[in-house]
């Protein structure tokens, strides 16, 4: 044999031996810190029969545990938890308490560590066109500072439109701030930064990289959209910045999305989650407005319940799972992805066998081809336990909410994935009004009017190969 081929052969086997190896080692860990058994027996298989590929995609997808990021309120330790906790006492006079059987609201308070405050005004938001009216109206009205928020900002008509407000605040002297995910914006050229920044604007992005062993990792994002003005208006919902999300986008169509306004003390919870991660990204510690403004005739109680990859529990899943189980007469629920875990999937089909009036409502067409193949691998028992899936028709379906019963309204973030139960920072505010809910109701009745309902007889007659992608796509759920 030629030296030169000899000499390629020995290193060929020296890589592979030490991808394997690499591959044991990392399955090891993937054992050990892998939240879910599912997600741990995807990864260790992955590693052990293909170590090339997959070792680089565990450390740089695999991981579940965000280190680095402490949330401030729960370490006690921490200037920061002190300085927040010092604030937020301020709207303990606010703080409604749960009546004696209200086992579930004290349950979420102590998912989110915050209180549900009344004294608050709420707005439905339906759609682009009147969130962005909305917002920018916010802002334009702000008379002393400004917070916002979002995961993905593009650089195009909206994205312009809010620079120049957020320009135009900074310019009349009040305190601006900018947070952006480095991944879900990672289009957002330099001049749109350069442009806040010239004009006074103080401009960060959310590190999911930084701090030590997270140099290589993408898996973690801040998925919160946030806007609060002046401590006494608040803004959250499922939109992003872009003019896709205004329906503008010829190749995505339609854009079907929720969005909540808030006035009164439980905007200080929203500002609370910013605070935090504006102190992960710069390690400075905001000082603003904390004394609750009560709205003008109206004592809506409201729950905001961030949650994350640094939080000790599965805080996203866990309020799922809790908010389902809580159900006795209605659980209508949207999410554009939907690959729940266990957990979820049980206590949806438990809650349709004690005859709860189970829908929920997904896009006809995600956006993500494998989440559009996994749902068919676990939509027959939910069918069969008489779960009702809708699949919306009239464009994408974004909106991430959920109406329990006939007062508990949930508006925010969260999708019923993988992802955003165990990876991304997310935030999700819940109404505790009948009225808010009727609307929210009459919103959930015009979606299911332009959406046709699954059958068992759909899902059985998809053909031999369809059913094997669904099954390979669900196995993967884990690492979606």
């Amino acid at each position: 044999m030629p030296p030169r081929r000899s000499t390629r052969r020995r290193l060929l086997v020296m890589v592979l031996f030490l991808a394997q190896l690499l591959g044991i080692v990392s399955a090891l860990d993937a054992l050990m810190s892998t939240r879910t058994a599912p997600g741990a027996v995807a990864w260790i298989v992955s590693l052990n029969t293909l170590p090339v590929v997959a070792v680089p995609a565990y450390w740089v997808f695999g991981r579940s545990k965000f280190q680095g990021y402490v949330i401030g309120r729960r370490e006690d330790d921490n200037q920061l938890y002190r300085v927040l906790d010092d604030k937020m006492s301020l709207v303990t006079p606010f703080h409604v308490q749960p009546s004696p059987g209200a086992s579930q609201v004290r349950t979420m308070e102590q998912l989110a560590k915050m209180p549900m405050v009344g004294g608050n005004e709420v707005e439905l938001l339906i759609d682009g066109d009147a969130t962005f009216a909305s917002i920018l109206e916010g802002i334009r009205a702000a008379e002393r500072y400004v917070l916002v928020q979002f995961y993905i900002v593009r650089d195009d008509e909206l994205g312009r439109t809010l620079q120049q407000a957020l320009i135009d605040k900074a310019r009349q002297g009040l305190e601006v701030y900018f947070l952006y995910d480095e991944i879900g914006s990672y289009r957002l050229n330099g001049g749109y930064l350069a442009e806040l920044s010239a004009a006074g604007v103080q401009v960060r992005r959310f590190h999911s990289t930084r701090g030590t062993g997270n140099r290589f990792q993408l898996n973690f994002r801040n998925h919160r959209k946030i806007v609060v003005t002046d401590g006494r208006f608040g803004w959250v919902g499922g939109l992003n910045v872009g003019d896709e999300y205004l329906g503008r986008d010829a190749r995505v169509g339609a854009w079907r999305d929720t969005h909540l306004k808030m006035e009164g003390p439980a905007t200080l919870c929203l500002q609370l989650s910013f605070v935090e991660d504006w102190h992960w990204a710069t390690g400075e510690i905001l000082t603003f407005n904390w004394q609750p403004v009560p709205a003008a005739g109206a004592d809506i109680p409201i729950l905001t319940l961030p949650s994350g990859p640094a939080d000790r529990f599965e805080t996203a899943s866990l309020m799922v799972q809790h908010a389902i189980g809580s159900a006795r007469e209605r659980l209508w629920v949207s999410s554009p992805y939907f690959v729940p875990d266990e957990g979820v999937l049980a206590a949806l089909k438990l809650a349709a066998l004690r005859g709860v009036d189970v829908r929920v409502l997904i896009p006809e067409r995600p956006d993500n081809i494998l989440t559009y193949f996994a749902a068919y691998a676990f939509v027959a028992p939910l069918l069969e336990a008489g779960v009702q899936i809708h699949r919306y028709q009239e464009g994408f379906l974004h909106a991430k909410t959920m109406l329990i019963d006939r007062q508990a309204s949930a508006v925010g973030t969260v999708n019923l994935d993988n992802r955003s139960f165990r990876l991304n920072f997310e935030v999700t505010s819940w109404v505790m009004d009948e009225g808010f809910a009727d609307q929210m109701a009459a919103m959930f009745e015009q979606d299911f009017a332009r959406s046709r309902r699954m059958t068992g007889d759909e899902v059985a007659d998809k053909p031999w190969w369809f059913r094997v992608a669904s099954r390979a796509a669900y196995l993967g759920a884990p690492l979606l």
